[in-house]
C-alpha cells in the first residue's frame, strides 16, 4: 500500500469559451517520507494536480479519477470531511505567504486559529505552541516577533511563517506550491534547507512544485514532469538528471544555467505552451518538438518504462534517435 496513490486523475474547468482540460490522466505515487517534485512551466498543470486532491478546485472545476491517502479515497470528499484531513494530515503552503497571509491581522492571531480549529486547545495554550513552530523555522526572537503584522517581515520570513503554520498540526504530507517564488537566490537556499531539515525532523513526506529545476536538484528523491496536463516523465531526481529521456526533459535541463557553461546566451525551448481549450490530439509537447513524428500529433503515447521500473516516459521517439 503507497502512502499516497493518484491514478487516472483528469480536471477539468468549464467556461464561457468552453472546457478547459487542465490535467489528463495524472498517475503517481509517493511513499511515506519521501519528496516528490512536480516540474514544468506555467500551465503545465501541476497546481491543479494538488488543489483536485486538497479540493481547492474553483467552482467551475471537476475532478475525476482516484486519489487514495493511506488507502482512504479522498478525490471530491465533502467539504466537512475534508477539513478533518486538512492541516492535521495535509498540510499545504501556498505559492505568495504576502497573499496567504491577512495583512490586518497578528501573526499570532492567524498561527493560534490553526490549532484552535482543529486541535481543540485553548488560545494561549495555541500561542505559545505557535512560538515554539517559529522558533523551529529559525525565525529569531519569535517570542516577540509573533505579535507583528505579516508586513513586518521579509519575504523569506512570512515564507518561514506559512511553513511554520502548515506545521502546527504534524502532517504527515506537505504540499509546498512554488515555495521559492519571488525570492532571491540566497533565501531559496535558506527556504529549501529548511524544508529538508524539518522532513527529516518531522518525517513528513512534501509534495514539492516548482517550475525551477535548480530547486529539484538535492531536494528531492522523485521527480514528476509535466506539460500540458500530461506526464512526460517520472523517475528518480538523480537518475532524470544524469540521463533525461523525453525531449522536454531534456529541454528544461538545458534551460538551467551552468557554472560550467560559457554560452553567451541560455538555451530556450522555441514556442509557446499549448492552449488547453484548444489541446492538441497526440503529444501536447508534439508542436515544439524537433524529434516529433506523425504519430506524436495523432495519439499521446503511454508511459512506458524506460530501463529500469520506476523511470517512466511518455514519447513515441526511440531514446536513441533523441541526441
Amino acid at each position: 500500500m503507497s502512502f499516497l496513490e493518484v491514478k487516472n486523475l483528469n480536471v477539468e474547468f468549464n467556461t464561457t469559451d468552453g472546457i478547459v482540460r487542465a490535467v489528463n490522466n495524472v498517475s503517481f505515487s509517493l511513499e511515506q517520507g519521501k519528496i516528490l517534485a512536480i516540474v514544468g512551466e506555467s500551465g503545465s498543470g501541476k497546481s491543479q494536480t494538488v488543489f483536485s486532491m486538497m479540493g481547492l478546485l474553483d467552482n467551475n472545476g471537476h475532478a475525476t479519477g482516484s486519489v487514495k491517502f493511506e488507502d482512504q479515497e479522498i478525490l471530491n470528499l465533502p467539504n466537512e470531511e475534508l477539513n478533518r484531513i486538512r492541516a492535521e494530515k495535509i498540510a499545504m503552503i501556498f505559492q505568495d505567504p504576502m497573499t496567504s497571509l491577512n495583512p490586518y491581522v497578528r501573526v499570532s492571531e492567524q498561527m493560534a486559529e490553526v490549532l484552535v480549529h482543529h486541535k481543540g486547545i485553548s488560545k494561549s495554550d495555541a500561542i505559545q505552541q505557535s512560538i515554539i513552530m517559529l522558533d523551529a523555522v529559525k525565525i529569531p526572537e519569535a517570542k516577540n516577533r509573533i505579535r507583528m503584522y505579516p508586513h513586518e517581515f521579509s519575504g523569506g520570513m512570512r515564507q518561514r511563517v506559512m511553513i511554520a503554520m502548515s506545521l502546527l498540526c504534524h502532517p504527515k504530507l506537505l504540499i509546498a506550491d512554488e515555495p521559492t517564488t519571488a525570492l532571491d537566490v540566497t533565501v531559496q537556499a535558506q527556504i529549501m534547507h529548511l524544508m529538508a531539515e524539518i522532513q527529516k525532523e518531522f518525517g513528513m513526506s512534501i509534495i514539492l512544485i516548482t517550475h525551477d529545476l535548480g530547486v529539484v536538484a538535492g531536494n528531492s528523491d522523485e521527480m514528476l514532469v509535466m506539460y500540458g496536463g500530461e506526464v512526460m516523465e517520472i523517475g528518480k531526481t538523480e537518475r532524470l538528471y544524469e540521463n533525461p529521456t523525453h525531449p522536454y526533459t531534456q529541454g528544461l535541463m538545458s534551460a538551467v544555467p551552468r557554472l560550467d557553461d560559457t554560452a553567451e546566451k541560455l538555451i530556450t525551448i522555441p514556442g509557446n505552451p499549448p492552449n488547453m481549450m484548444l489541446a492538441p490530439v497526440g503529444c501536447p509537447f508534439s508542436p515544439r518538438c524537433q524529434f516529433s513524428i506523425n504519430s506524436c500529433s495523432t495519439e499521446m503515447p503511454n508511459l512506458s518504462k524506460v530501463d529500469e521500473i520506476d523511470h517512466l516516459r511518455a514519447c513515441h521517439v526511440e531514446i536513441e534517435e533523441l541526441s
